[in-house]
């Protein structure tokens, strides 16, 4: 039992990390929606989506998913302790980022004024995505930079990293979007991309490693394994992006910009504000996962653990949101915001469910298992696409919000047999026991939010909300021991 105590407390530690830089950079994220939503609208909002959409399609299949294969290289010969290996795996590394970096920048150039035409129906933006094409490669430079990080786990350097490029890209957007509006979009940017590739590379300079010279060939030969699976990630990594941005391409030509900012604010709180934990949770998870992929028993362990804590934190907040998602919406936009409620509402119910494909999703990485990655990731994309556009044709936002809830309860169930069936993945009793009772609160919660009678309502969804944290602290402490814990972070700042 201690033993399992202590995975918890090694997990909650890095979630909470994590969660802490997250509800850092929401903060950051939240002033900068703010503004956008203020001083640029949901024109501005749309066009910065569509931009910075476009430019994560390009960059997704041009980095040929190397951060991420970097990142598991290092964590399986750190956990076999083959300090050498490690060495030229860092040495490859740095060289080939440089390559698909440049990779992304000559193929956004080339394909300029038609990425123009894609998104916004004319060739008015051709200039635009030639200036932000350099920003690839910044990009590209600092994955490779913040995957030594990773894979070193070498948390607390990575979340510094994370806090600072996010602080400082910040603190230089908003002198650009006060004084030049729209005009502001692209030097915001190239600028946030340029900060954040600084920042990455002066703290992965503090874990100090050995590296050997490597000729370019030498480093291709040796980068062929990461990259023929990287090149795998990327495809799938492509198809995502793909299948979204083809779903923003559809929604502005049959709702228009207006209605991409929309969902691309209802999305952000989706995917950035709730999915905050999911970024918390990868940072560690992946690496750790990677280093026992070998073991069925210490893969079961660790994804079952992974759930329960992942669950445990998500569901008060998806209470939280569903309880006060208006006043939220105020305060993240502006009133012409609020029709992306039942929206959101929807969608943020569907958000436990991820939580556990996540966990399962990751062992497929994990195991390097590409050929199933990919059939994985067009199925599910070509269903997640299928059911947004029809979602949004018949019901409009909202329908898009119930889209979202099916799409996670079918890819839950889709992850479980495959991974089961595969890997021989399975979850206890515990955790399916805890995801229903948080789930059955959350639907309560939901149902509560339409009752007619203001004061009603909120007492009811407060008085949930209250459960579910109670719960949720309850079950935690179980697992973590919080006194105990608390205990040794004291003694150690003692010491």
């Amino acid at each position: 039992m201690p033993k399992q105590n202590n995975d918890y407390r090694s997990i909650f530690k890095s979630t909470s990390l994590f969660g802490a830089v997250q509800i850092f950079n929401i903060l950051i994220s939240i002033i900068r929606s703010k503004i956008v939503a203020v001083w640029i609208g949901p024109t501005g909002m749309g066009v910065l989506g569509l931009l910075t959409s476009t430019l994560n399609v390009v960059g997704e299949f041009t980095k040929l998913g190397l951060s991420t294969t970097a990142v598991r290289e290092i964590a399986k010969t750190e956990s076999r302790g083959e300090a050498q290996e490690t060495n030229l795996i860092l040495a490859t590394i740095q060289k080939v980022v440089w390559f698909t970096g440049l990779f992304g920048v000559i193929v956004t150039l080339v394909l300029s004024p038609l990425l123009s035409y894609l998104a916004f129906d004319s060739y008015d933006y051709t200039l635009a995505f030639i200036w932000i094409s350099i920003s690839l490669l910044f990009n590209q430079l600092s994955a490779g930079q913040l995957a030594i990080l990773q894979g070193f786990r070498k948390l607390k350097l990575l979340a510094k990293a994370n806090l600072l490029g996010n602080f400082v890209g910040l603190l230089i957007s908003l002198p650009l979007y006060y004084f030049f509006r729209l005009d502001a979009i692209v030097p915001v940017i190239i600028v946030s991309s340029f900060v954040a590739l600084v920042v990455s590379w002066l703290y992965s300079k503090q874990v100090k490693v050995n590296t050997p010279k490597l000729s370019n060939s030498e480093a291709f030969s040796r980068a062929k394994g990461m990259l023929n699976l990287g090149l795998m990630l990327s495809l799938r990594g492509s198809i995502t992006l793909v299948a979204a941005y083809v779903f923003q391409l559809y929604l502005s030509h049959v709702g228009g910009i207006d209605e991409v900012g929309f969902y691309l604010a209802g999305f952000m709180i989706i995917n950035s504000y709730v999915g905050m934990v999911f970024n918390a949770m990868r940072t560690d998870y992946f690496p750790k996962l990677s280093g026992v992929i070998d073991n069925l028993q210490d893969v079961n362990k660790i994804v079952t653990n992974q759930s329960i804590v992942g669950v445990l934190i998500i569901g008060p907040l998806v209470v939280t949101f569903l309880s006060f998602l208006p006043l939220i919406v105020r305060l993240l936009y502006t009133p012409a915001f609020l029709v992306i409620i039942a929206f959101v509402s929807w969608a943020i119910l569907g958000v436990l469910f991820k939580t556990l494909s996540f966990s399962m999703g990751y062992v497929i990485l994990a195991k390097g298992d590409s050929k199933l990655f990919i059939k994985t990731a067009v199925f599910f994309n070509t269903l997640m696409l299928g059911f947004n556009v029809l979602g949004y044709h018949f019901y409009g936002l909202e329908g898009l919000g119930v889209s979202f809830f099916l799409y996670y309860i079918i890819h839950f169930f889709g992850i479980k047999i495959i991974t089961a069936r595969h890997y021989n993945l399975s979850f206890d009793k515990d955790l399916l026991n805890i995801f229903l009772v948080l789930f059955g609160l959350s639907i309560a919660t939901f149902l509560a939010t339409y009752i007619d009678q203001f004061v009603f309502k909120y007492v009811i969804c407060l008085i949930l909300l209250i459960v579910t944290i109670v719960y949720s602290y309850h079950q935690l402490d179980k697992r973590v021991n919080f006194k105990h814990l608390i205990k040794r972070v004291f003694k150690k700042d003692n010491e």
